[in-house]
Order: C-alpha cells, then sequence, then structure tokens
C-alpha cells in the first residue's frame, strides 16, 4: 500500500523482503530478499537511499546500525521506536509524561504486581513486553499465582509486565503523523471493535463527546512530540464512562507505522495514511487529513473459509458496489489479516452493516 501511493507520488520504494513471493515484493519494482538482521542484505537496500522506515516494530538493532554507518536516517528513529517495540519502557515513559494510563507494575516485581491486584482488583492483564501484537502475549491472569505459573512458562529473558482490566466502554484509536521537522497532523478518533485480540472492524468519527475528541487528539499530539516520532503512528486508547454519565480515556498502546486502524483513510480522507507517512519520513509537508465522506467503515478479512478470498470478490461487487475492496496477496492460514474493505456514506450503522458483510463473504462465511 505504500508502494502504490510511492509510484504515484514518483518516489521509487525499494523494500526487503523475506521472499520473492512476499506481498511488498510482488508490487515493488526494487526488491532486496533476505533478512533484516543481514548487513550485506541492508547495505544493497540502503545504497543509495533517502531514508529508511518500517512496516512493523520488531525491527533488530542491526537495521539501525547499518543505516548510520551509510548515512541514511532511520525513521522514525530507534530512541522512539523503543516505545512501540518495548511496553515497559512505554508505560514508564508515558508515566513520567503524567498521561492516563491503566495502574501497571513490572512483571519482575511480584511485589508491585500484587500492589497492583490488591488496588485495582483481579484479574489483570499480562503481557510480554516485547514482540506480542494481535492479543498473542497477552493473558488474563486471576491471581498471583496465576501470573506466577504463566511468567514461568515464558521463555528464557523474556520480560513481562501486567496492568488493569480497564473497564472501558468502548476502544478508540487516533492516527496522526509528524514530519522530521516538527509539522504534525492528526486523523479524527476511530472507534475499533476487536475480536480475539484482533482488529475486526473501524468506524469513523468515532460516536463520542466533541470534547472527549479534543482530548484524544491532544493526547496524540503530546506523545508525538514528547517522544519525537517521525512518522505516522496510532495511539490506541480505552474510554471508559462513569455512572455518572463522565468519560476518561486511558492510553492502551502505541503502533509507530501505518496501522491497521487506519486503513479506512486510503478511502474516506484526502490524505491517506500510507501517502501521509511517506510525506512525513521525506520531511514533505504533510497531506489534509479532512474526510471526504460524512462516516467510513472498514472490516478485516481475517482468514477466509475460501482457498482465496478473491474468489468472492465478483459476489461482494455485486451485492455491495459501494465497498472499496483491498486484498494483500499474502497466504491464507486462519485469522491472519489478508486484506480489507472500506465503504464511506451517511449512515454509520449502514456503512458498517455493509463492510462487515462485505468482509464476511471474502471469509467464506
Amino acid at each position: 500500500m505504500l508502494a502504490t501511493e510511492a509510484g504515484e507520488l514518483g518516489f521509487c520504494l525499494r523494500v526487503l523482503a523475506d521472499s520473492p513471493s512476499d506481498p511488498a515484493a510482488f508490487v515493488c519494482p526494487e526488491t532486496v530478499v533476505g533478512s533484516a538482521d543481514d548487513p550485506a542484505a541492508l547495505r544493497e537496500l540502503l545504497d543509495g537511499a533517502d531514508v529508511v522506515t518500517f512496516e512493523h516494530e520488531l525491527i533488530p538493532d542491526t537495521v539501525f546500525d547499518v543505516a548510520a554507518a551509510t548515512g541514511v536516517p532511520a525513521r522514525p528513529a530507534q530512541s522512539a521506536l523503543l516505545y512501540a517495540k518495548d511496553k515497559l519502557a512505554m508505560r514508564q515513559r508515558l508515566g513520567e509524561l503524567g498521561l492516563p494510563m491503566p495502574a501497571w507494575a513490572n512483571g519482575a516485581d511480584l511485589d508491585a504486581v500484587k500492589d497492583v491486584g490488591r488496588r485495582c482488583g483481579w484479574p489483570l492483564v499480562a503481557k510480554i513486553s516485547h514482540g506480542g501484537y494481535d492479543g498473542r502475549g497477552v493473558r488474563l491472569v486471576s491471581s498471583l499465582d496465576e501470573f506466577k505459573t504463566w511468567r514461568e512458562g515464558l521463555d528464557e529473558g523474556i520480560e513481562c509486565l501486567v496492568e488493569q482490566r480497564v473497564p472501558f466502554s468502548s476502544e478508540l484509536a487516533v492516527m496522526a503523523a509528524r514530519r522530521a521537522s516538527g509539522e504534525l497532523r492528526t486523523y479524527i478518533p476511530m472507534q475499533t471493535w476487536q475480536e480475539q485480540g484482533q482488529c475486526a472492524a473501524v468506524l469513523e468519527p468515532a460516536q463520542i463527546p466533541v470534547d472527549i475528541i479534543d482530548q484524544a487528539e491532544e493526547l496524540a499530539r503530546q506523545i508525538g512530540v514528547e517522544l519525537d516520532i517521525t512518522g505516522v503512528y496510532a495511539v490506541e486508547m480505552f474510554l471508559v464512562k462513569t455512572p455518572n454519565g463522565k468519560y476518561h480515556l486511558y492510553i492502551n498502546e502505541l503502533a509507530m507505522r501505518p496501522h491497521n486502524s487506519g486503513h479506512w483513510t486510503q478511502d474516506g480522507c484526502v490524505t491517506s495514511q500510507f501517502e501521509q507517512h511517506l510525506r512525513a519520513v521525506l520531511d514533505l509537508p504533510l497531506g489534509d487529513t479532512s474526510r471526504t465522506a460524512p462516516y467510513t467503515a472498514m472490516a478485516n478479512v481475517l482468514g477466509s473459509k475460501l482457498e482465496d478470498p478473491a474468489q468472492a470478490v465478483t459476489k461482494v461487487m455485486e451485492k455491495y458496489p459501494e465497498a472499496k475492496i483491498h486484498l494483500y496477496r499474502k497466504s491464507n492460514r486462519p485469522k491472519r489479516k489478508l486484506g480489507h474493505v472500506n465503504v464511506c456514506g451517511t449512515d454509520p450503522d449502514l456503512e458498517l452493516s455493509s463492510a462487515r458483510a462485505a468482509a464476511n463473504l471474502l471469509m467464506g462465511k
């Protein structure tokens, strides 16, 4: 999706891929096949490059070492990406900034874990600090003994933490972009729906009070500036509505890359998150983040009972002509994100139901 935008802007995008059959390799004229911890492959990737950027956070230090040696800026920088890679580092830094978060404790400190359980009540959410995503590396633990058993089952050297189980009324995400010279723009907050730890659907704008929208955008701006992020990033949040009708936001996690929750911008916004990321990392003026429709819904294709979800494309086109289909050419396996569907319109409930129904057809449901 970055390659599509780069081509339209006249930029040359070179990709490091695990194999020639990777989806990115299929659409990028310049592909280097190799590993991200192979200095020779990295030097070939970076030869003549203006900047190197990433499509996930699990980036080995070798990438930054080779980039520094070749004089190619890495954006986001290693110092910023740390807070998306390391949940313990993120919690500590956001706490230093006084930003709203669930109560938490380092999993290595059993007294602190016990104290969070005492103050917030069990169960707590246990997470590995590095490498977990889409619900992986996350466990709901109902007691200190259960947490200890879970922790003992982790591979040696894996750090972890526990967090308060927030009684949220909805989950939100804010996409933002910041260029190297400091310009920053946010996209309107959206509501997300998770199923088995994965984002299943998104609706923008989130159906929440205007003052909460403003608060969520301000939190995203503050995080971008304080962590010195360059590129597109996502701030995932919990929204809690108290019995007296007041709302509170809690920061859940950060992602420093174009993010699944921002895929709606491809069809519902003046500047998609993919074009915006290219602008930001190249330190070009950021694009307009205004919406092009009152509402946009996105639904993910999470695995498929069909051999290939593309087998249902004609059926989706016939039944939902308003749907925009985006398939990734990934190999099919259960719960893998194989694509998404965007639907724009004036009725939030209708757009969301249409997007979900179209995605279900692609999943063979």
